[in-house]
């Protein structure tokens, strides 16, 4: 164990899988679509090869949790994910209990492999669902119909304990009927978790060069609003901004580490990692993988794309940017065991957001704790922007 091992939070691993069947009009991830057969073996190899090259970033750390991303993850076979868990696990020993979370497409028929990722050590799925109504899912570029997402359901339900379905809403064209239909059919399929996300327009996407028609801001207010209720009487309690669990177990662990601002190493094409390095002074460092599969995989070249430390005056609102989507209430010293800052450097922020109601503040045991409100969540931009 590493010495300063008090000091570090939680280490987390990400894992980018680039392919895709086909790019999505608003999907600005790093993803590149499948042409030939997915150079799997050798991409597992590189895969392996980056992490021991960030081994030493661990410091003493056990995984706690592992994400495997994308593009698409599933197109990958049971096989190769096993040898990437098995792999990584020889390089960083992982947390008893580790999470292990893979996201999975519904279109390709890839949940008949559920049960073989199970096997390999995935003890969580993700399925991108995006919407139950055939007219959205094609404005969304997907190549799922309303039938498969619901068997790809079906499937991660016995396949293994926490399932989650991720949700769009704020869709071209959608009304709050539709919004709260495709909520209804997601809980009649009861995941262990619904993550239920607005749809943004990003810059560097084809819905960005073409813009759709979405919802008037009141009917995307009317949408949130209800469907919360929708999904609070249906037993899910929101932890996150737009995170939904049945009970705290199934939380999803891994994304929590990012927003409680813990560490994470990424691994893959473009993959981001964020790590807090306590000694010999304390700094934080970003990195950032090589983006396309063909430089990746070049023997010649580092996988390293670039690094960068985070610059004190950012750190508080990169701190809070992450700490307030959640609805848990933190303790004031939490934000200073993070970056290493005194509490003066955020009280007048702190302040501001309490008189405004974006906050609230309780004492007790000689700790500050802060929670944010419910216009803490509807306004949590402005609320942030209190950090810059």
């Amino acid at each position: 164990m590493s010495e300063h091992n008090n000091l570090l939070p939680p280490l987390s691993l990400y894992i980018h899988v680039p392919w895709c069947v086909q790019k999505c009009p608003y999907c600005d991830f790093n993803s590149h679509k499948q042409k030939n057969e997915i150079p799997e073996q050798e991409y597992v190899a590189h895969l392996l090869d980056d992490l021991k090259q960030d081994a030493h970033l661990a410091q003493g750390r056990k995984l706690h949790s592992i994400f495997f991303g994308g593009g698409t993850p599933s197109l990958l076979s049971e096989q190769a994910i096993a040898d990437i868990l098995s792999g990584v696990e020889a390089i960083i020993p992982f947390e008893q209990n580790i999470e292990v979370t893979l996201e999975a497409n519904p279109g390709t028929l890839e949940y008949n492999k559920f049960q073989g990722f199970a096997h390999a050590g995935v003890n969580r799925i993700s399925i991108g669902v995006q919407s139950f109504q055939q007219e959205k899912l094609t404005a969304l570029g997907r190549i799922h119909d309303p039938t498969q997402a619901k068997s790809a359901a079906d499937y991660a339900a016995h396949a293994v304990n926490t399932f989650n379905i991720d949700l769009m809403h704020g869709l071209p064209n959608q009304s709050i009927e539709d919004a709260l239909s495709d909520l209804q059919q997601a809980i009649e399929l009861n995941p262990t978790h619904i993550s239920w996300y607005q749809l943004t327009i990003e810059p560097n996407t084809q819905f960005h060069s073409k813009p759709p028609k979405l919802p008037q801001d009141e009917v995307l207010w009317d949408i949130q609003q209800q469907g919360h209720e929708l999904l609070k009487q249906a037993g899910y309690h929101q932890y996150e901004i737009s995170a939904y669990a049945k009970s705290p177990e199934h939380q999803c662990r891994h994304n929590l580490n990012y927003w409680r601002f813990g560490d994470y190493l990424g691994i893959g094409c473009g993959a981001h990692g964020k790590i807090t390095l306590p000694t010999p002074e304390f700094k934080i460092i970003r990195t950032e993988k090589v983006k396309h599969p063909k430089g990746y995989m070049d023997l010649t070249k580092p996988y390293l794309y670039k690094q960068w430390p985070i610059d004190s005056e950012d750190l508080p609102f990169e701190y809070f940017i992450n700490r307030l989507r959640l609805k848990e209430p933190f303790p004031l010293s939490a934000f200073s065991k993070a970056t290493d800052m005194p509490h003066d450097e955020i009280t007048d922020a702190l302040k501001q957001a309490v008189n405004k109601n974006l906050l609230n503040k309780t004492e007790s045991d000689n700790e500050v704790n802060y929670q944010i409100t419910k216009q803490g969540l509807a306004f949590y931009n402005n609320l942030v922007d209190l950090f810059l």
